[in-house]
């Protein structure tokens, strides 16, 4: 268990994909969490065969004793984490004044509610260590939101500032708490290419970037 580990909640081919081959590259054990199992096989089967260690964990963010089975099961068979990224997301399409309460608040659940059930997982342990990376996937409706995305502005907003506040709490405890604030479609061989994206999540890991990293284009 000596070896550094992350946990990387929402596999899937691109910002998680990248972080995963960015993570892996540098000698970490990645542990994909996602619901479907047929992913989690294609997203771990690709990472081994590009010589990284990879483990999936089937896993619901809206589900807490999912949440908890799998990050359990994450302590008891690697130790405590060195990073947990957190890179879910729901967004139902509807202006504010169309957008059904349900839609939201299931949205909501799931990109902020289910990012602070995974903190609070892992928190505790890391807290004791005294170390780890706590990192979210953001995006620039946080700070611009859009009539026809008023469910994701809201949420990327609520996002946002979790992770300030969580930042704010457990710094004192050698915790580096950072969101990845992304402006833009991620696709490969873009400036949104997830393998670009995923340096600015190892630069809030590495100390190089603090905060939030505000991708978008020059």
């Amino acid at each position: 268990m000596n070896k550094k580990c992350v946990a990387i909640v929402g596999a899937g081919p691109g910002v998680s994909a990248g972080v995963a081959r960015k993570f892996g590259a540098n000698g970490f054990t990645v542990i994909l969490l996602a619901r479907t199992l047929e992913s989690l096989q294609l997203r771990v089967s690709e990472l081994q065969d590009a010589g990284i260690e990879a483990h999936g964990i089937v896993a619901d963010v809206t589900d807490p004793q999912s949440l908890q089975s799998a990050f359990a099961r994450i302590q008891a068979e690697h130790g405590i984490l060195d990073v947990l990224v957190y890179n879910v997301g729901a967004n139902t399409i509807a202006n504010p004044s169309a957008l059904d309460a349900a839609d939201l608040t299931r949205d909501f659940a799931v990109n902020v509610v289910g990012a602070l059930s995974c903190a609070q997982l892992v928190a505790p342990a890391m807290t004791t260590r005294g170390s780890g990376s706590i990192l979210f996937t953001g995006g620039l409706l946080g700070l611009n939101p859009v009539a026809s995305r008023a469910s994701a502005s809201i949420s990327k907003a609520g996002l946002r500032n979790l992770t300030f506040t969580l930042a704010d709490e457990l710094a004192a405890q050698g915790l580096n708490v950072g969101t990845v604030t992304i402006g833009g479609a991620v696709q490969t061989g873009t400036f949104f290419d997830p393998d670009l994206i995923a340096e600015a999540y190892w630069d809030l890991h590495s100390g190089k970037s603090a905060g939030e990293v505000l991708y978008v284009q020059p």
